[in-house]
Order: structure tokens, then C-alpha cells, then sequence
């Protein structure tokens, strides 16, 4: 029988009809019956009760909190009561014995203060003792056993006896009389008495008008009252909200099968789920947690699949990750803590919507929604942390630990829980990359692709948290990785679509080995803030080309770093253009400044001119170091503006930006010579390197402006012969003190530079180790193939033209014919960008365009860098064409955009 099925509710509601007794009535008074109708059946005279003397000086009575057990409660679900005490041996045998019997057999009844006449609603077992109730009466209200007396039938009853040796009817009225305490919130005992009163009168079927509004007017006197901060006084005004029945009077309202009441109660609850987080500081949040707590205990019992045990559901989940979690409890000193086993429940009914929701996803039927993933993560995170605290942080567990933790619930329990969830999602989500991969074989991703895409957006979430628990179990991990490495493209393809840039995606930088560069590059992209289009935040930089490096040292290196997140704002002095062309050309002009060697801040490889690193004799410059920040602000500022510069760092250079030790082969590139030199040493035959043929000691000879000196690698190296031996430590200390040493300084002011730009400067080694340098280089650089003209075809739309028009056929004709470095001009001159990003025309920002001008004939074609145009007028003849093309793309006509 549901709540609201049951007659306990009429029995309530008119229990409250005389909860206004004479607060001067004294406890010497004859005890009288619960109602009009239980006075009939006294069986004998009503017994009196005299209290000592020295409990006379307290009247005012404190409420005792329903408690409502369920005799069909989930698996792992923890008593109803959330105080920190639990009952005794007694009691809690005799809840064991109430777990196993039918709901038919439970007893309902009603217990009320005599001299206030406040009720409570309580559900128990026949076998049940008197002494268990009494028990629980202390756990609540702290008043002794010792000093309860329990009437009924207007005799006292005992404590050995069984509830049903007493006789005790369903929904029958028991009275406590017992030593009357004063509260220290009167206000507060006030507003959730006349809150509960209001709800008493509705569920009897009173019409109350305005129900809602008083209510709502209760709830809200209750937070304006309760202190906002975490004073001593706050979390007392919350445990009155508990100990006043008011989460159980507030369901009893929303189970009323009176519509409007229906109506009043979801209003209510839903205002005080919104008003724990608005109305009350984030220090208190862990003490509404056991309230909501409490509400979802409730509804979960009578209307489980319903909108607003969800919301609640939710809510709790929003409190847990508020307050985090300690020791596998809440983080409050309250009488409320929230145990491991609190949690169980709404992890299994979770993980099983999950796992229903993905094997729907397989079929394209339905799949999972961000409301239950979001729930799963926030009830995951406490009970991952309770095994965490079990187990002494000694993870991977074991098999052998979970069998041996299985004598000890709920902790073996939740550790083998836990796991079956992460076998069983992860087999799900195997199968649902599989799907994608499918749908992607077959018709590619596009915007406008099918509704069950939508879930799709999911599967990251939840891969996620499956990466998270996979850390606790032996061989889970390794699992967990093949299967996204058996299926990279899928994965890739929703790290493109879905991973968005407040979301936590480090974790998926891990293993790079399951990742593409366009995944990589979109996620560590993310790392840096959005470009904004709103022009008044931009950052405003006016230049002159004579003083190009200078004049932008000042305007970035002299800058507050949060004014640069916005953006740029770029204009060369008396030049007309302005707009993200110019921006492009600036950063191009700027960074082939910056790493000119002709400047000595950084030098190129020998075998690979577009390479730089370091120049160790930089410090010619008293500002050198300063500049190294300004460079790694350009560099930075260039990748988040999403602009090739047409430089890309050496190895070395590389690795010591994502902090990594630096090899032998990682010197290859940056110094031939050196490389080739040391592996002689490390593979010549040993007897001639202890024969002291090479007559090497632990030093190194230094060249720096003209001059030369002698630079020990360790202490006493000029006499420490190089032998067989420590050959091996020699090549490390000499490429250290060649490749890190010499260049420590210049390298921690880039990483500086570079990391103010990004969202948080902490990650700048996170950057760059979530990249493989070439990723890096096709981020910087860009393509090194020779431009196609066919792909350049593919990737254009006309204004004013067809691709059929002669002067359409006659432009790509001439096009073919040119060189690669006049085709580089012309798409210079056309977009402002030197080279194009990895993918060709289709990594561009945005369509490039050909539009017919109104121009003379005579006039040579116009472009419009920020929006990707070239413009010409008709020319008659495809030799006229040619003419005016070959004008724009010699090199010093298409290098500027025109002066006044």
C-alpha cells in the first residue's frame, strides 16, 4: 500500500488538530488518549505519570523525525535514519528482523509529545521491542531512555515487551511523556511547525488557499533565518529542518492523491533543493546533503521512476561534488553523515540506466542522457574515495584483495560493485564505438547527421569515469586502453564533435597512441581561451613595418596577459587594412623577426633551416631574457589565432618545453657534429679509449663572442679522464651541459611567455608533452606540399561568377602554369597566409572566394584577406588576365598591402 493509499494519512493530519496544547500543562497531568475514537477503546484507567521535580523547568518539546523503513529497499541501501548514532544491538536486530518480513506485517503508528503536541509518523515490526523504540526516541531528541515513558491505551508500556504483546494496532496513537527540553532556535521550531501544521490540514483535504505560496513563504522565512555562513548556529538550524519531520511531511504531501496538493508538495521541494544552493554559503552545502538525502530516500520508496526523485537524485549529486568527500563520508561535523552505504543505491540504479540506455545506443534506439551521466559521476566520486581510504591508496587492487575484503561490507561489496559496473559499461561502450565507426564508415559525421548523434555526445563523459575506476583494479587499465586503441577513428572522431573547452579532457592526452593529430590539436587548442569577435576587448597594436620587432615588444611584452586573451587588433601605420588579414601578415613578419639568427635569440639546425632552438650567447642582448618571454607570447598567441608562421622548434628545444629528458638522438638535428662525436665514443673499442687515445677529460670547451673557454661538467672534471667506463656519463653530462644548461635561462622565459596566454599557465609542460613534435610542426608550419591547385579548385565559391564563365576556366589555366612560389605569392596575396595548415584548402577558417568587380578592365585584381576574396572585373582575353595576375605575384607587389 502506498503512502497515499494509507488511512495513517487522515490519521496524521487529525493528530495535528490538537498539536496546540496549553503550554503551561504540567507533566503530573493524567496522561489522556491519542483521540477522541482511541478513548473507546481504553481498556483500563488512565495510569498517571509524575516527573521529578528538577524536569519541570524545561516545556517546550522537540519533534521526533518520522522515520519510514521499507521492507523492499535496493541491495546496498543504508538505514532510513541519517544521524550520526545508530540505534543499539537491540534495535538493530530487530531491523534485520523487519528486512525480511512482508510490508503487510509492519506496523504504522503515531507517537506525539504530550506537551506540545507535536506527532511523528513511525513504521515498525510487531517483534519489535518497546525498548527499541525507546532507543530511538534518544537517538533523535537526546533525552535518556531512562526518563521516556511510552503510553498507550492509557497504560505505560514496558520495555521487554514486543510491540505486539502490547497489543499496539496499525495507525494507532502512542504518547511520550519524558524530561521537556528548551530549544535554542524557537523561531526556526516555529516556522517548520506552522509549515507542517499547513501540510497536516491539506492532506486531511482542507482546501488552504494560496497552499503554495505559504508554504514556499515558510521556506523561505526558514533560510532568511538560518546564519548563511558556517557558524556554529547554522548547521543547528538545518538538523531542525530534519528533526521536525519535515522532508517526510513534504512527500506525504506530494504522495496525497489530491492533485493540487501533488502540485504544492513538487513546488516546495523543489524550492528548497534550489534554495540550499542559492540562499546558503558552499560551507553549508554538506549539511543539506543529509536533507536531500532524506527526501530521496523517500521517493525512491513510492515513485522511483518520477521527475522529481530525479531532481533531487540530482541535487544530492550536486551536494556531494560541492563538498567533496573524506574517509568515505561527507565532509561535515553534523548528526547527518552520509555512509558508503547511502551511496549504493543510486550508483546501481544509475549504472543500470547507463547500461540500458548504451545497449539502446547500439541499436540506435535511444542511448544515454547528461543528466544520468552527470549523476553516475557525482554518487562514483564518494564511494570511489571510500575505497581509495580502504584500501590505503594501495591500487591496482587485486583479486586476491577483493575476495579477502568480502568478509568486511560494505567495503567488499562496493570494491567487487564497482568492478562488475566497469566490466559491464566498458563491454557497452566497446560496442557503441563500434556503431560509430560503422556510421561514420557509411556516411561520414556532418551537422546534419541523425538524432543519435545526440548520445554519441555522451560516450566521452562516461569513458571518462571508466578511465577513472579503471586505476583502481589490476589489468582494468590496460583493458580500458585497448579498447580505445581498437578503436581510434571512432574516438577521434568525438573528441572533434563533442569534447568541449570547459570540459575536463587531460585524461584524454594520456596515451597519445590513441589520439590523431587533429583530435590533439583540438583538444590542446582548448587549452588556450576563445578568440572573442567583439572588437572594443581586442587588444590594439599599431606598428610600423621600419620598426616592426621593437615597436611589437612593446606592445606584447609590456602587456597585462588577460588583455591579450581577447584577441588582437592589427593595423601597420599609414596602410589602409585592418582586420584578421593584417593580424596574419603581422605574425608571419614578426615571428621570421624574432627567429632571424641575425637577432641571436635563436639559432637554426644544421640540417634543417626551419628548425630553431636557443641561442646559448643570446645574453649579448641585455634584454634577451625578456625577449624569450615576448617570443613565447608570440608563439602562443600565433597557435590560438590558429596562424601558420612558418617556424618550427628542434627537437631539443621541444622536450625541454614539455619537460623531458633530452637523448643523444634528440640532438641529431641541432648539432650533427656533436652527435656523430659522441656516438664514436660510446661505440670505440674499449681499450683504446683507456689508453687515454682520445685524451678527453669531463670538460667542454665553450666559443662565445670571439673567445673561447673551458666549462667543467662536474666538480674536479679537468682531471677526470673519460675511459671505458664512464664514457656513458660523459656524452650525458656533455649534451646536458650543451642542450639544458647553457640554455636553462632562455628556455624558463619562452615557457613563461608561452604560458601566460594559455587559460591556465600552469599547463604549459602539459601542452606540449600532450603533442608529438610533429603535430606541433604542422601547427606552426603548416603543409609542406606544394600547393594543389585542384584542391584550391574544390574549396572555392564565386559571387558575380560561374566556374563555367571564360574568365573562371582562363584564371585556373594560369594558375596551373605558374611556379610553386608564384602560386605562394598569389595565395599570399589572396588570404595573407604564407603557408596552409596540414589539411590543404579545407583546414582553412573559412570558404575562399572569387568575386566579379565592377572595376575597369585595366584595374588588377583587389583582395580581402580578413574574408578570403579575390576580386577582378572581366577581362576580355585570358592574355589580359595573365598580365594582371603576373603583376601580383612578384614578390614585392604581393608582399604589402599598400601605403597612403
Amino acid at each position: 500500500m502506498s503512502l497515499s493509499q494509507s488511512p495513517a494519512v487522515d490519521q496524521l493530519t487529525n493528530a495535528y488538530d490538537h498539536h496546540r496544547l496549553p503550554s503551561k500543562r504540567k507533566f503530573d497531568d493524567y496522561a489522556f488518549a491519542f483521540d477522541d475514537d482511541q478513548e473507546d477503546d481504553v481498556d483500563g484507567p488512565l495510569v498517571p505519570v509524575r516527573m521529578r521535580k528538577d524536569d519541570l523547568t524545561h516545556q517546550a518539546a522537540l519533534p521526533i523525525t518520522a522515520v519510514l523503513h521499507s521492507s523492499k529497499a535496493p541491495a546496498f541501501s543504508s538505514p532510513a535514519s541519517l544521524l550520526d548514532s545508530r540505534p543499539s544491538s537491540s534495535s538493530s536486530s530487530s531491523d534485520v528482523a523487519s528486512s525480511s518480513s512482508s510490508s503487510s506485517s509492519r506496523l504504522q503508528f503515531f507517537i506525539r509529545m504530550i506537551s506540545q503536541g507535536k506527532t511523528i509518523v513511525v513504521q515498525a515490526n510487531p517483534e519489535d521491542t518497546v525498548k527499541s523504540l525507546h532507543e530511538r526516541i534518544q537517538v533523535m531528541t537526546g533525552i535518556p531512555v531512562i526518563e521516556q515513558r511510552l503510553i498507550y491505551g492509557g497504560k505505560q508500556l514496558q520495555w521487554e515487551q514486543s510491540l505486539a504483546d502490547c497489543a499496539i494496532q496499525n495507525d494507532a496513537g502512542l504518547q511520550l511523556v519524558g524530561r521537556m527540553r528548551s530549544t535554542d532556535h524557537p523561531q526556526t521550531w516555529q516556522v517548520m511547525d506552522d509549515m507542517i501544521s499547513l501540510i497536516s490540514r491539506l492532506c486531511r483535504g482542507e482546501v488552504v488557499p494560496s497552499s503554495t505560496k505559504r508554504i514556499k513563504e515558510c521556506l523561505i522565512n526558514f533560510f532568511t533565518i538560518t546564519p548563511k555562513d558556517n557558524d556554529k548556529s547554522a548547521p543547528a538550524h538545518l538538523q531542525i529542518f530534519m528533526a521536525s519531520s519535515a522532508p517526510a511531511a513534504l512527500v506525504m504531501l506530494y504522495m496525497s492523491p489530491i492533485n493540487s496538493n501533488k502540485q504544492c508538495a513538487d513546488a516546495s521541494i523543489r524550492h528548497f533543493l534550489t534554495s540550499c544552493k542559492s540562499a546558503l554559503s558552499k560551507n553549508l552545502h554538506s549539511y543539506c546533503a543529509p536533507i536531500v538525502l532524506e527526501f530521496c530516500k523517500l521517493l525512491r520508496k513510492f515513485v522511483k521512476d518520477d521527475s522529481l526523485y530525479e531532481s533531487c537524485r540530482s541535487a544530492l549529486g550536486v551536494l556531494l561534488e560541492s563538498v567533496g568527500t573524506s574517509r568515505g563520508l561527507m565532509v561535515a561535523d553534523v548528526k547527518g553523515l552520509i555512509a558508503l552505504q547511502d551511496i549504493f543505491p543510486f550508483v546501481c540504479e544509475l549504472a543500470d540506466k547507463l547500461s540500458r540506455d548504451l545497449e539502446s545506443s547500439v541499436h540506435s534506439s535511444g542511448g544515454p542522457v547528461s543528466s544520468d551521466v552527470r549523476d553516475f559521476t557525482a554518487f562514483l566520486n564518494p564511494l570511489r574515495s571510500a575505497i581509495l581510504e580502504r584500501v590505503g591508496y594501495q591500487i591496482p587492487i587485486s583479486v586476491e584483495w577483493q575476495k579477502k575484503d568480502r568478509s568486511n561490507p560494505p567495503y567488499g561489496e562496493a570494491m567487487e560493485f564497482l568492478h562488475a559496473v566497469f566490466s559491464d559499461l566498458l563491454a557497452k561502450m566497446e560496442r557503441c564505438l563500434i556503431r560509430v565507426g560503422e556510421s561514420l564508415a557509411a556516411r561520414g559525421i556532418s551537422e546534419d547527421e541523425s538524432l543519435h548523434t545526440e548520445w554519441w555526445s555522451q560516450y566521452l563523459a562516461i569513458l571518462k569515469e571508466l578511465n577513472v575506476i579503471s586505476k583502481l583494479y589490476l589489468g582494468a587499465e590496460e583493458r580500458f586502453w585497448m579498447v580505445l586503441r581498437n578503436n581510434k577513428s571512432s574516438l577521434c572522431a568525438l573528441i572533434i564533435r563533442f569534447a568541449k573547452r570547459n570540459d575536463d579532457n587531460q585524461w584524454l592526452l594520456e596515451h597519445k597512441d590513441v589520439t590523431d593529430f587533429e583530435s590533439r590539436r583540438h583538444l590542446t587548442m582548448m587549452l588556450f581561451p576563445e578568440v572573442k569577435e567583439d572588437y572594443e576587448e581586442l587588444h590594439e597594436m599599431l606598428i610600423d613595418r621600419s620598426q616592426l620587432l621593437s615597436e611589437s615588444f612593446e606592445y606584447i611584452a609590456r602587456a597585462d596577459p588577460e588583455s591579450l586573451h581577447a584577441g588582437l587588433f592589427m593595423e601597420f601605420k599609414n596602410e589602409e587594412a585592418t582586420g584578421p588579414g593584417v593580424l596574419r601578415e603581422w605574425f608571419f613578419l614578426v615571428c621570421q623577426a624574432i627567429f632571424n639568427p641575425e637577432n641571436a635569440l635563436f639559432v637554426p639546425c644544421s640540417n634543417d633551416c626551419r628548425r630553431f632552438f636557443p641561442n646559448p650567447a643570446s645574453r649579448v642582448d641585455p634584454l634577451h631574457l625578456e625577449y624569450f618571454k615576448f617570443a613565447g607570447r608570440v608563439i602562443a598567441l600565433a597557435l590560438m589565432h590558429k596562424v601558420q608562421v612558418g617556424v618550427v622548434f628542434d627537437r631539443v628545444f621541444f622536450r625541454q618545453l614539455a619537460g623531458m629528458h633530452i637523448s643523444l638522438e634528440d640532438i641529431q638535428e641541432a648539432d650533427p657534429c656533436l652527435y656523430s662525436s659522441c656516438k664514436k665514443i660510446l661505440e670505440m673499442d674499449a681499450e683504446f679509449i683507456d689508453s687515454d687515445g682520445l685524451g678527453l677529460t669531463f670538460v667542454r670547451e665553450v666559443e662565445e663572442l670571439g673567445s673561447r673557454r673551458l666549462v667543467e661538467l662536474c666538480d674536479g672534471g679537468k682531471d677526470l679522464v673519460v675511459n671505458s667506463s664512464n664514457r656513458q656519463e660523459y656524452v650525458n653530462l656533455l649534451i646536458r651541459d650543451r642542450f639544458v644548461t647553457s640554455i636553462s635561462e632562455q628556455v624558463d622565459y619562452f615557457s613563461q611567455g608561452f604560458g601566460h596566454i594559455l587559460s591556465n599557465s600552469r599547463l604549459q609542460k602539459f601542452f606540449f608533452r600532450s603533442l608529438e613534435l610533429e603535430d606541433l610542426d604542422w601547427m606552426l608550419y603548416g603543409s609542406e606540399s606544394p600547393i594543389c591547385v585542384e584542391d584550391w579548385k574544390a574549396h572555392i565559391e564565386y559571387s558575380g561568377y560561374t566556374e563555367n564563365d571564360p574568365q573562371i576556366i582562363w584564371f585556373w589555366e594560369i594558375v596551373r602554369e605558374m611556379s610553386a612560389e608564384r602560386r605562394k605569392v598569389l595565395l599570399f596575396f589572396w588570404t595573407s597566409l604564407k603557408h596552409l595548415p596540414v589539411e590543404g584548402f579545407r583546414g582553412l577558417a573559412s570558404q575562399l572566394y572569387i568575386y566579379k568587380s565592377s572595376e575597369p578592365l585595366e584595374r588588377l585584381p583587389s583582395s580581402h584577406t580578413c574574408f578570403y576574396r579575390l576580386c577582378f572585373p572581366p577581362y576580355p582575353s585570358k592574355d589580359e588576365m595573365r598580365k594582371r595576375l603576373n603583376v601580383i605575384t612578384q614578390e614585392h607587389v604581393g608582399c604589402s598591402f599598400g601605403t597612403w
